[in-house]
């Protein structure tokens, strides 16, 4: 009988479902929903133990994954779609500047029915540092699946492969989806697992509904959220160029009753309904329990080989890996074995009756030292390629960070550079600046120093020329035929304060006039 318990995770919320399959007969044994604030691993822990999963292999979800979508010719061998895809996401890559080591991919090929004579390939990657903080608070359990919920929950229900159908699973990792509504309750009730009931008691009315019930006045966290999922599914069934048939409504938000209803009027012309797991039968209420946990179902379905299994992103433990080769190596080696003891027996001697005690040692020693002999050369090849494995994802994390730093020190530069030239700019701007203040304040010094001398000047002096040489220095040159004329000028210029720091020549006389230069600064 295989068995698979399925834990979906997401902030604050688990969902588990245990599954077994015997033959063609599926049945959930246990399922729940817990909650938990920071301690992630000791809630696993409590559930395993709860479910009695000890040995059970487990199968999670990821988060925040993305996918792309590469057109591959379909009369390519695998190799070479495998190395058509490497290529294209390389590419992906490069035209976004990112490091393709830092990523773990996985993808799977589809039908295209638009274009015979190609194939559509979906690829999955995700950082690896991302992922190992997902799986790390896994480590001390038997992980066997890492799974894309999207790929999972198609596992749950009865699929029609005659029509196109669409899944909208309303948890957590969309755009939009049941997080941004439990944090808004969980801001006025304090609790995660009260809002996460409100929402499981709470009714929508339809545009034809008139009354009201229970929790009315929390639709109005409810309601904006699901208008907008609602509005992005009407915007891809309207923008699909595949003709639409039903739609079926999973995750947390999906346990809002009447959300059918409430779809249906955005799709008049699609069918609308709940998404109910296929292996389980009874009353509506006893389904809407299991469909509360339809993700985990979904991961666990995917645990015992049902649907898409190429998007496990689980590596193959080693130790695992070592038993299943150790027991096929013995396998093989007790098979050969045994011809060769047989025809020994028949050609070289007869081993009839009982072996004595040193015969008894011989064969116990020489399978010692194979069964040695085998265990370490396994153990070396797995702990090899580990080792390898692990170096590669080193490189990469390696790289990125090297890559990442390249950038911060591209990015000091140029903003040393631009300051420097900034600052060159500022300063050259200061400067100029400068210059228009003194041409400014200087432009009207030599209008009044004029308009000022022209009351003092005696009759008998004469200037020649007034000259602005610098800042606010001014020379002046001045003639008379009288010493004390010139002097008594020189004197009002002083007393007046029309200049201050007034210096003279001593006086040139040519023919009959006396020619002196007077320097001083403007008040």
């Amino acid at each position: 009988m295989q068995k698979c318990l399925g834990i979906y995770i997401e902030t604050n919320i688990i969902k588990y479902a245990k599954v077994s399959k015997e033959h063609e007969d599926v049945k959930i044994e246990s399922f729940g929903v817990r909650f938990f604030d920071t301690n992630l691993s000791a809630e696993i822990s409590k559930i395993i133990e709860e479910t009695f999963s000890f040995n059970t292999p487990i199968s999670v979800n990821i988060s925040n994954e993305k996918y792309l979508y590469f057109d591959v010719f379909a009369l390519l061998k695998k190799k070479d779609i495998e190395s058509t895809i490497a290529t294209e996401f390389e590419t992906y890559c490069e035209e976004n500047k990112y490091n393709k080591n830092a990523f773990e991919t996985r993808f799977a090929l589809m039908e295209d029915v638009r274009q015979d004579e190609k194939v559509r390939a979906m690829d999955v990657y995700i950082n690896k540092i991302e992922l190992n903080r997902q799986t790390q608070p896994l480590e001390k359990v038997k992980l066997t699946k890492i799974v894309p919920t999207p790929i999972a929950i198609t596992n749950v229900g009865k699929v029609n492969t005659k029509e196109n159908q669409l899944i909208v699973n309303m948890e957590e990792s969309m755009d939009v989806g049941s997080k941004e509504v439990l944090d808004s309750i969980n801001v006025v009730e304090n609790s995660y697992a009260k809002a996460y009931e409100i929402c499981k008691n709470t009714t929508i009315y339809t545009a034809e509904m008139d009354t009201r019930g229970e929790n009315e006045e929390f639709l109005q966290y409810i309601i904006p959220t699901i208008y907008k999922v609602a509005q992005r599914v009407q915007e891809l069934v309207s923008e699909s160029w595949r003709d639409i048939k039903k739609v079926y409504l999973t995750g947390t938000l999906a346990i809002i009753n009447n959300i059918d209803l409430y779809f249906q009027e955005f799709l008049p012309d699609i069918e609308c309904e709940i998404l109910k797991p296929k292996m389980v039968k009874g009353s509506a209420k006893n389904v809407k329990e299991y469909i509360e946990v339809n993700s985990a179902i979904g991961l666990a379905m995917t645990g015992i080989g049902e649907g898409i299994q190429e998007f496990n992103f689980q590596k193959t433990n080693s130790m695992e890996k070592f038993k299943r080769l150790l027991k096929s190596d013995i396998g093989s080696k007790n098979t050969a074995n045994n011809d060769k003891k047989d025809k020994k027996f028949n050609l070289d001697f007869d081993l009839k009756g009982d072996l004595s005690k040193s015969e008894r040692w011989l064969v116990r020693g020489i399978a010692t030292v194979v069964l040695i002999l085998i265990i370490y050369t396994v153990f070396s090849i797995l702990l090899s390629k580990s080792m390898i494995d692990k170096k590669d994802e080193i490189d990469g994390l390696i790289s990125t960070q090297n890559s990442q730093i390249s950038a911060v020190n591209s990015d000091n530069t140029s903003i040393d550079t631009k300051t420097k030239k900034y600052s060159s700019l500022i300063s050259d701007l200061d400067e100029i600046d400068k210059r228009t203040s003194d041409i400014a304040a200087s432009r009207n010094l030599i209008p009044n120093l004029l308009n000022q001398i022209m009351f003092v000047i005696p009759e008998k002096v004469e200037l020649s020329s007034i000259e602005n040489t610098t800042g606010k220095s001014v020379r002046i040159q001045a003639s008379s035929e009288d010493y004390e004329q010139l002097g008594y000028f020189i004197a009002t210029l002083k007393t007046k304060g029309i200049l201050n720091n007034v210096v003279s020549s001593s006086g040139n006389k040519t023919d009959n006039s006396i020619n002196v230069t007077i320097e001083g600064e403007l008040p």
